[in-house]
């Protein structure tokens, strides 16, 4: 079946799968080389909820001889996956995506004491998680390479696409299941073999809780390894180590940077595949439906107290229809309930650590002593950072012209169309985009002007379909991940010409 609907995908899923579901346990451990077993660095890292500031594990974390095995072994174990018949490759992930929903209380439940996910969140991070594991179970039928045309007497010109290899992840705190899935699932199923690293405040739910669903869904041992360790410690040489021949990052671009330099001064150069930092524009032109923006506004920005790469970063409003825009937003935001993210009712929880915190305050304080002016905000509870907003900000203010990362919304007021594509357009970055408009064609002709990977009109930045492309423009990242153009990411083309007659040269 060439490549089938997501609906026929599902009823593809095997149900027989043992359905005790006993909960997963022995994540002190991570799967390296084929083996779970502790890692040989001396430190132990204490992995805890950010609200309760409960230790959830105690992991003794990988250090570079590790890593070393780690890919050494992938680099056999791919040799077999690779050879392993298409229809079995797709049979496991749809075997993940069946043990994903008989699990789906264990992993919300994880997603919400690691990552101070809120029940909402967990539940959408789950789902959008599940959905790229399905859509990467149709990839081994949709695998194909080319034959060309020739035009060389009795040549025959054949491309073959081919798995990369082995490829190094490394994941993100914020979105940890989905971010490493959106690179894990369609990486394994097109035939490679993955060598995983989370971040440290996620180990769990970025890496180990992967790890143990794809050994459940019968994926060969070595195929994918987990190291949970310091970058401080393995970082340099997770880029550095010959074997893996692309880098998927998710996280700052910053990091992503230095992660794409390492790379090309690696023993071999390799491909990069990176997500990096947004400064989201969301705009509101003068003919808006307010209700409809505002309600898309809060999503944006408050989902995951903004700690999302798509993130609202900066509301921009004409002029015509800015305070009353601004009077509604202000309204629907006072009502959010803020706390302990396991009540279903809560919409902002804890910041991920404190670390991060600090710097969401540190970027209040900038534009507390700026000409903005801060119409709601509140002190922190723990962890928990209540939402604030800011009107009269100008682009050229810190709390614009950086990714803020937390829940803290900023209001520009800007005169017309053009000048709100100025605006949006003012940054050195380019991920996701928003713009709120009566007129589709108003909204098409301003979403084609806007520097961004993702432009949505009428809908909130924070947009994620499997089969979508997903990525970003300028410091926003290089590939785009999700359906096709994963594909083309984690495979290679082989171009192989066989010459059937003498072939005549001209001298």
């Amino acid at each position: 079946m060439a490549n089938p609907s997501r609906r026929s995908r599902e009823a593809l899923v095997d149900v027989d799968i043992d359905a005790s579901s006993t909960p997963y346990k022995g994540f002190e451990r991570m799967p390296i080389a084929g083996k779970w077993r502790s890692g040989k660095s001396r430190e132990i890292y204490p992995d805890t909820d950010p609200y309760t500031s409960e230790v959830l594990t105690r992991i003794p974390l990988a250090n570079e001889q590790d890593l070393d095995e780690a890919f050494r072994f992938a680099a056999l174990a791919q040799i077999d996956w690779a050879a392993t018949l298409p229809g079995e490759r797709a049979g496991i992930l749809l075997n993940a995506v069946a043990i994903m929903g008989r699990r789906r209380d264990e992993i919300v439940d994880w997603l919400i004491r690691e990552s101070g996910s809120t029940r909402i969140k967990a539940e959408l991070e789950w789902q959008t998680a599940r959905a790229i594991v399905l859509e990467s179970a149709s990839f081994p039928e949709r695998d194909a390479g080319k034959i060309l045309m020739a035009d060389v007497p009795g040549k025959e010109s054949r491309v073959y696409r081919q798995p990369v290899g082995v490829v190094g992840m490394i994941s993100p705190w914020n979105w940890p299941l989905h971010l490493s899935l959106r690179s894990v699932a369609p990486a394994l199923a097109l035939g490679n073999a993955v060598v995983l690293k989370p971040a440290s405040d996620t180990p769990v739910t970025g890496g180990l809780l992967i790890a143990k669903i794809f050994e459940e869904a019968g994926l060969p041992a070595g195929v994918l390894s987990v190291v949970v360790g310091a970058g401080r410690v393995i970082g340099d040489a997770f880029v550095l180590h010959p074997v893996p021949r692309v880098i998927s990052f998710t996280g700052s671009t910053e990091v992503g940077r230095g992660i794409a330099e390492a790379a090309a001064k690696s023993p071999i150069i390799k491909r990069v595949a990176l997500e990096l930092g947004g400064n989201s524009p969301f705009v509101v032109l003068q003919d808006a439906d307010l209700r409809l923006a505002v309600d898309a506004a809060v999503f944006g920005k408050f989902l995951h107290h903004g700690q999302i790469c798509m993130s609202i970063n900066r509301i921009i409003v004409d002029a015509r229809v800015h305070d009353e825009f601004v009077d509604l937003f202000v309204e629907r935001v006072i009502g959010l309930k803020y706390g302990d993210p396991k009540d279903p009712k809560t919409f902002i929880g804890p910041i991920i650590n404190q670390q991060q915190l600090n710097a969401v305050r540190a970027r209040i304080q900038k534009a507390r002593s700026s000409r903005a002016r801060e119409v709601l905000g509140g002190e922190p509870q723990g962890l928990v950072l209540p939402p604030h907003v800011f009107v009269d900000v100008t682009n050229d203010m810190p709390i614009a012209r950086e990714e803020t990362f937390g829940p803290v919304a900023t209001i520009i007021k800007v005169q017309n169309d053009e000048e709100a594509l100025r605006v949006a357009n003012d940054t050195e970055h380019g991920l996701s985009s928003a713009v709120f408009t009566r007129d589709f064609e108003r909204g098409l002709r301003f979403a084609l002007g806007v520097q961004a990977g993702m432009t949505h009109v009428n809908d909130s930045p924070v947009n994620d379909l499997p089969n979508a492309p997903f990525g970003g423009e300028k410091n926003s990242g290089i590939g785009r991940y999700n359906g096709e153009w994963a594909i083309e990411e984690f495979t290679t083309h082989h171009w192989i010409s066989v010459q059937h007659s003498p072939r005549q040269y001209p001298f």
